[in-house]
């Protein structure tokens, strides 16, 4: 990187820090409990990212096969696995799924016991808000990794440095895993349009140059600077840390939310229900 670069780059900054509360019951039975960490109200702040739930399970959850349409899900199992459409996730996998034009997905534990599961609903693009129905396995073992001093990126979509994950996307987005050893630093580059947060899983960080401190049950979002110039970010490891970076290009375009359904209008909404209704759904094909 160049001088001239450097002081064209802005860095960027923690501007909102929430903490989350407690667990709390969540939908499939006793041996399930949320953490809502992103609630589809708050669209306006958080675009592209529409939902994302920390689910915690400690038993056998009652649930079974349900429909989505008009958005994307994407999947960590950070503790435990769990099968899904096309087979088996394991500890620290990913499933990306386009439910787009509609699709049935099923998903559950391989066995009773505990795990810990982070699913966030990413809209699509308008023009691709019908889009054919897929998914795409992502092991941990074969995401692409950027090694600095005390630091690893694990990338699941986008790029850190010189590295680049081949996930296809739809919304540019850069989802990745930070594990770094007690004050270890690294500078990550982001689109300066892109929205984005924190979520840490273990331990604590500090971002940006007021060093503001993120730690579990805390999100912390990023500022927004003027778009049109490079940003990067810095994150330092003030314990031995595991920290998630989700960042995403916002669409600007309002949401209708019903259940599992996402669409534009009121109308794509009856339209899709309608359509589940007729049993004209599928499960996702691998894409």
């Amino acid at each position: 990187m160049t001088i001239a670069h450097q002081q064209q780059v802005v860095e960027r900054r923690l501007e909102r820090l929430i903490n989350l509360p407690e667990p709390m019951p969540g939908q499939f039975g006793p041996a399930h409990t949320v953490v809502p960490v992103i609630s589809p109200e708050h669209y306006a702040l958080s675009d592209p990212f529409i939902l994302l739930m920390d689910d915690r399970i400690d038993g056998q959850p009652i649930g079974g096969p349900h429909p989505h349409a008009g958005f994307e899900t994407v999947t960590l199992v950070v503790k435990g696995g769990m099968v899904h459409d096309s087979g088996r996730l394991g500890e620290r996998d990913v499933q990306w799924m386009t439910a787009g034009s509609g699709v049935i997905h099923g998903e559950g534990l391989e066995h009773a016991g505990q795990a810990r599961i982070l699913q966030l609903w990413l809209t699509l693009p308008k023009a691709q808000r019908w889009a054919p129905a897929g998914f795409q396995d992502i092991a941990y073992a074969q995401l692409p990794v950027r090694r600095e001093a005390g630091v690893e990126v694990r990338l699941y979509s986008g790029s850190s440095g010189g590295v680049r994950s081949e996930t296809k996307n739809y919304v540019p987005v850069t989802f990745a895993e930070f594990l770094l050893e007690p004050g270890a630093a690294i500078e990550q580059e982001l689109p300066s349009s892109y929205n984005g947060f924190f979520y840490v899983l273990e331990g604590e960080l500090t971002v940006g140059p007021d060093a503001r401190a993120l730690r579990p049950g805390q999100v912390g979002w990023l500022d927004r600077p003027v778009a049109g110039r490079d940003s990067s970010i810095r994150i330092t490891g003030t314990t031995r840390t595991r920290a998630l970076l989700y960042a995403g290009q916002p669409q600007g375009d309002p949401l209708v939310s019903h259940g599992p359904f996402i669409g534009d209008t009121q109308a794509d909404i009856v339209r899709v229900m309608g359509e589940y209704r007729s049993g004209r759904y599928g499960a996702p094909p691998r894409r």
